[in-house]
């Protein structure tokens, strides 16, 4: 199984671009450490770090409806809801799942699903 790198998404409302063609499909590809560090000396996000998350998403959205590219103008235009869905989108895909362990215990035999975090250790 190869790994996956990109990620098709439905916007619940949709883009409405300047002749009025609305743009709800997309693809959204996995962050890298460049996409969270470089838009840092962005200047319009020094100013204000809420725009970081316009500059993200201008990153790693790939492909939106028929739209040649995605700019910062485009994502600046979202919809409230869409941009939220995409911030959760974001998180979603590039977050690491904690692995789990199905077990029971060994007074009760009561089953159980157990989150096995190595990071935490770490710490």
């Amino acid at each position: 199984m190869a790994f996956k790198t990109e990620y098709e998404f439905e916007l619940p409302r949709g883009y409405v671009d300047d002749n009025g063609t609305l743009h709800k499909k997309g693809v959204m590809r996995l962050a890298t450490a460049a996409d969270e560090i470089l838009p840092m000396r962005d200047q319009r996000v020094q100013q204000n770090p809420g725009y970081l998350t316009i500059i993200l998403l201008t990153r790693v959205i790939t492909n939106l409806g028929d739209l040649r590219a995605i700019d910062t103008r485009v994502v600046e235009k979202f919809f409230t809801a869409d941009l939220a869905f995409l911030q959760n989108f974001y998180r979603q895909i590039n977050e690491m799942d904690v692995p789990r362990i199905h077990t029971s215990c060994p007074k009760c035999e009561h089953e159980f699903d157990v989150d096995v975090s190595f990071l935490d250790e770490m710490a």
